[in-house]
C-alpha cells in the first residue's frame, strides 16, 4: 500500500508513496484512488484517503492538496482548507506538525522534502512541464524563505512513468536540450523514427542535484509499466480508456 524512501527515514517525519492498492474503489478506479476530481464515487475517495492518512498516524482532515496546473507556484500551509478552496499550486510547504502535504500522480513525478533541523516539509508535483520550468528550485527556495539550507534539505521522488515508457516526439526533447544541453543524456532513440524515450525521474533527480541538497532518494518504479500497483495516465490512454485514477504521496512533521 505504502513504499518508502531512505532519505526521509528520520526523526520528526511521516511519508509515504502511495500503490494503488489497499482502497476501496471498483473500475478503473481500484482501489486506493485519492482523486477527488476523477470521477469517482466521493464517498469512496474521502475513504481512501482516510486510510492513507491512518497509515501515516494521521486524520484525513489534516490532508491538504492543491489543484494542480503543471505549474510552479508553492503555496504555504497553515492549516488544512476546504476541497473547493485549495490554489492553483503544483508545490506546497508547511512548518506545522500534523498537516499533510499531498501530490496527486498518475505518471508525474511526486517530490517531498524534508529540513528537519528547521523544521520544513515541502511536497511538489513534477511533470514534464513544471520540472522544465523549474518546479524543483521554487520549492527549494520558498524553504530557505522560511529557513531551511539546502545543504541539510533531503528530497525523494516517488514512483513515476519510467525512461522505457514514456515516449516522445523530436519537438519534446529539443525543448529539454535547449535549456541545457546536457539534458540529451536523458534521451534515449526510441523505435519509431524522430521519436526519443525520455526518463523524467532521472532528469528531476539530476535537477535536485544540481540544487546542491544533502540527499536524494528514488522509488525507481515505473507507473506505466506496473498496473498491478499504479495509476498511469499514459498507460489509460494507449488501451483507449477514458477513465483513471490517481496515487497519493505525502509528507507531514510529527505533532
Amino acid at each position: 500500500m505504502m513504499l518508502q524512501a531512505s532519505a526521509l527515514m528520520l526523526p520528526g517525519l511521516r511519508h509515504g508513496f502511495f500503490t494503488r492498492e489497499g482502497g476501496v474503489s471498483e473500475g478503473p478506479f481500484a482501489s486506493l484512488n485519492c482523486s477527488v476530481g476523477s470521477g469517482d464515487d466521493r464517498d469512496r475517495v474521502a475513504e481512501n484517503r482516510s486510510r492513507a492518512l491512518a497509515a501515516l498516524g494521521l486524520d484525513s482532515d489534516r490532508l491538504v492538496t492543491g489543484y494542480q496546473v503543471h505549474g510552479v507556484e508553492v503555496a504555504r500551509v497553515d492549516r488544512p482548507w476546504r476541497h473547493e478552496n485549495r490554489p492553483k499550486v503544483d508545490a506546497l510547504m508547511t512548518r506545522v506538525p500534523g498537516l499533510a502535504l499531498g501530490i496527486l500522480t498518475a505518471d508525474c513525478a511526486p517530490v517531498l522534502f524534508a529540513d528537519p533541523d528547521v523544521p520544513i516539509v515541502a511536497a511538489a508535483h513534477a511533470g514534464w512541464r513544471g520540472a522544465l520550468g523549474g518546479v524543483v528550485e521554487a520549492t527549494l527556495a520558498a524553504m530557505e524563505r522560511e529557513g531551511a539550507k539546502r545543504a541539510r534539505i533531503v528530497a525523494a521522488i516517488g514512483p513515476c512513468i519510467g525512461g522505457r515508457s514514456y515516449e516522445v516526439g523530436a519537438e519534446f526533447a529539443a525543448s529539454f536540450i535547449a535549456e541545457n544541453a546536457g539534458n540529451d543524456r536523458f534521451f534515449l532513440a526510441a523505435p519509431r523514427a524522430d521519436h526519443f524515450l525520455f526518463d523524467l525521474g532521472a532528469y528531476v533527480a539530476d535537477r535536485l542535484r544540481r540544487a546542491g541538497i544533502a540527499a536524494i532518494s528514488s522509488a525507481g518504479a515505473d507507473t506505466c509499466a506496473d498496473s498491478a500497483r499504479f495509476f498511469s495516465y499514459r498507460r489509460t490512454c494507449l488501451s483507449g480508456e477514458k477513465q483513471f485514477g490517481h496515487q497519493l504521496s505525502a509528507v507531514a512533521l510529527t505533532a
